[in-house]
């Protein structure tokens, strides 16, 4: 007599988790949020948690949810989990008066964020790829030739 299940949104390979009613403004919550896109989890978990930023401690909580959520809902591997999407989105702001000279007064916003963080499960390839380029490493492309390489090796022959 329950509800009818929702249809799933993402693709079978993806979880993601919501964080709410941060108190941080977007803008700096979408710096914290660069530092993880398109990493492996394992790593963006250790930036996360050497990060001088005081939200990344929300923002991680966020991502090992999303970890969680991949793993005991959608039986995905871990170790394979990349972090595809991570962005932010504006809450409600809170609005409150600052006393000022002259018997005025003025303004102070204070905003509130979210985030959505989605993981995804890689082949070990494009694992691999993608912990190169978040080491700032150089991805060798796939081409059917044989790469630059094989052409430059040609012509020296």
């Amino acid at each position: 007599m329950g509800k009818d299940s929702r249809e799933r949104v993402l693709p079978d390979n993806e979880a993601k988790a919501v964080a709410r009613n941060l108190r941080v403004s977007p803008q700096k919550l979408n710096l914290v949020a660069g530092l993880i896109r398109g990493k492996p989890v394992e790593q963006a978990m250790a930036d996360l948690e050497f990060s001088r930023k005081r939200i990344s401690e929300d923002v991680r909580k966020c991502l090992m949810s999303a970890v969680a959520n991949a793993e005991n809902n959608h039986q995905l591997s871990i170790d394979q989990l990349v972090v595809a999407e991570a962005y932010v989105g504006k809450n409600i702001v809170m609005k409150r008066f600052h006393a000022r000279g002259r018997g005025r007064s003025s303004m102070v916003m204070k905003p509130f964020s979210q985030i959505t963080v989605v993981v995804r499960e890689l082949d070990e390839e494009d694992l691999e790829n993608s912990r190169k380029r978040a080491n700032g490493g150089k991805v060798k492309a796939k081409s059917k030739s044989g790469g630059a390489e094989a052409n430059v090796a040609k012509e020296a022959e």
